[in-house]
C-alpha cells in the first residue's frame, strides 16, 4: 500500500494534494468542502489589509480552449470577516480532519505586519503572495521577515514574471528566512477573445472574455504546468533540501506525479477545483496512489526528485537516432504516419513500418503513439 502522507516544516499532510489560494477556498464554507473532498492540507485565499471588492473587474474568470483565465485579485471579503469567522471555523475543521491550515497573506511588509497578529493563533503556516510588489527581491525579503515574526513556517509563492530568475528569488527568499517555496502563480497578462461559432452572428463580440480596462487576464490550468515544472525543477536542483509546493495546472494524478518527480514535495490545486469541484482533491490523491503502486514506488518520498536523481540517464544527442518500434503493440491508427514530416514511418497492412534512412530522430511519433509502440532509446 502506498504511503501518501507528507511531512515538512513540522507540518504533516494526509496526502500531497493541497488547496491553492483562489475561489475554492474563498471562505470557511468552501474550505470545509475541500476538506470533505479529500484535500491533504488547506491554503486559504490570499488575505490583505482590505477587501479586493470592488476592485475586481467583471467578468473575471473564464474557461478558454485548453486553459483558464482570471483577473482575480486577493480575497473579496473584508479581512475582519476572516479574523472573526472564516479562520476560526477553518481552524476547527482542519483540526478535526488532522490536516494543516496555511493562510495566504499579501503583500508588502507593512501589510503583513498588520495581518500577522490577527491570524497567527489560528494557522499552522503562512504562504506569502508577492504578486504585486514588483521585480526587486528586497520588498519580498522584507515581507518574509515580517511574516517570520510569527514563528510559523513561511512559504514564498513565486510569480513567473518576465525577467525574474526564479532560482535567484528562491535563494533570496531562503536567505530572508523563508522555510519553503510555492511555485508558481498564474502567468500573464494574456488575451483571449469571445469568438464562438455556436451562437448567432449578432451575438459574436470578438472582444476580450475578461473585464477590466484592457481585457487582459492571467493564465492557469493545464498549459501552466509545463512552465511550473521547469521552475520547480530548477529550484529543486539548486536548493535540494527546501520544500516546494508545486502549483500550476495539476488536474489529475499523473500531473501531480510529474510535479513530484521534478522536485515538488506536495502540489497545490486551484483551477481544477473550480472546474470540477472540491472532490477533485481526493480523486487526484487516489490516482497518485494508483500510479505510484504501478510504478513500484512505496511512498511520495520515494518518487520525489526521481527525475533529478536519474538526470544523467537522459539523452543528449544532435544526430539522428530512430525510435524503437514494437510492432506487436501497434494498432495501425496512423497517427505516426500522419504527423511525420520526414515520411519515415508508414502503416502497411495494419502495422507501422519505420524507414530509418529517412528518420531525423525528431521524436514526434513517440509522443503521438497512444499504444506505446514507439520509444526513444536512452
Amino acid at each position: 500500500m502506498v504511503d501518501l502522507t507528507v511531512e515538512f516544516c513540522g507540518l504533516k499532510f494526509r496526502n500531497p494534494v493541497l488547496t491553492a489560494a483562489g475561489p475554492p477556498v474563498r471562505d470557511s464554507i468552501r474550505i470545509k468542502k475541500c476538506i470533505e473532498g479529500g484535500a491533504g492540507g488547506i491554503v486559504t485565499k490570499t488575505i490583505s489589509v482590505k477587501a479586493a471588492d470592488p476592485y475586481i473587474p467583471r467578468p473575471h474568470m473564464a474557461e478558454v480552449r485548453g486553459a483558464f483565465l482570471n483577473t482575480e485579485l486577493w480575497s473579496e471579503l473584508p479581512p475582519e470577516e476572516w479574523f472573526n469567522k472564516h479562520l476560526r471555523e477553518a481552524r476547527v475543521a482542519t483540526k478535526a480532519a488532522g490536516i494543516p491550515l496555511i493562510v495566504s497573506l499579501g503583500y508588502t511588509a507593512d501589510e503583513i505586519s498588520k495581518l500577522i497578529p490577527e491570524v497567527e493563533n489560528y494557522v499552522d503556516g503562512i504562504e506569502l503572495s508577492v504578486h504585486y510588489i514588483g521585480v526587486d527581491p528586497k520588498p519580498m525579503q522584507d515581507s518574509i521577515r515580517a511574516a517570520k515574526k510569527s514563528g510559523l513556517p513561511v512559504f514564498l509563492k513565486l510569480s513567473p514574471h518576465p525577467g525574474v530568475d526564479p532560482v535567484l528569488w528562491a535563494k533570496k527568499a531562503i536567505e530572508a528566512g523563508a522555510d519553503g517555496i510555492s511555485a508558481i502563480n498564474s502567468f500573464g497578462p494574456v488575451l483571449a477573445l469571445d469568438l464562438s461559432t455556436s451562437i448567432p452572428i449578432e451575438r459574436v463580440k470578438g472582444l476580450p472574455v475578461m473585464g477590466g480596462d484592457k481585457g487582459y487576464g492571467w493564465l492557469s490550468g493545464p498549459p501552466l504546468r509545463y512552465l511550473a515544472q521547469r521552475i520547480i525543477f530548477e529550484i529543486a536542483k539548486a536548493l535540494p533540501n527546501i520544500p516546494i509546493i508545486g502549483v500550476g495546472g495539476v488536474s489529475c494524478g499523473r500531473d501531480a506525479v510529474e510535479m513530484l518527480m521534478v522536485g515538488a514535495w506536495a502540489v497545490g490545486v486551484c483551477t481544477a477545483a473550480i472546474l470540477y469541484g472540491p472532490q477533485i482533491y481526493g480523486k487526484i490523491a487516489k490516482e497518485i496512489a494508483e500510479i505510484l503502486d504501478k510504478l513500484g514506488f512505496k511512498s511520495v518520498e520515494d518518487v520525489r526528485g526521481y527525475t533529478i536523481k536519474n538526470w544523467s540517464k537522459r539523452w543528449i544527442r544532435f544526430k539522428s537516432t530512430p525510435p524503437k518500434l514494437y510492432t506487436d503493440r501497434c494498432n495501425g491508427c496512423k497517427l505516426c504516419e500522419l504527423s511525420c514530416p520526414y515520411d519515415a514511418i508508414k502503416v502497411i497492412n495494419g502495422k507501422a513500418k519505420l524507414f530509418t534512412e529517412k528518420c531525423f530522430g525528431c521524436g514526434l511519433c513517440v509522443s503521438r503513439c497512444r499504444q506505446g509502440a514507439l520509444e526513444m532509446p536512452l
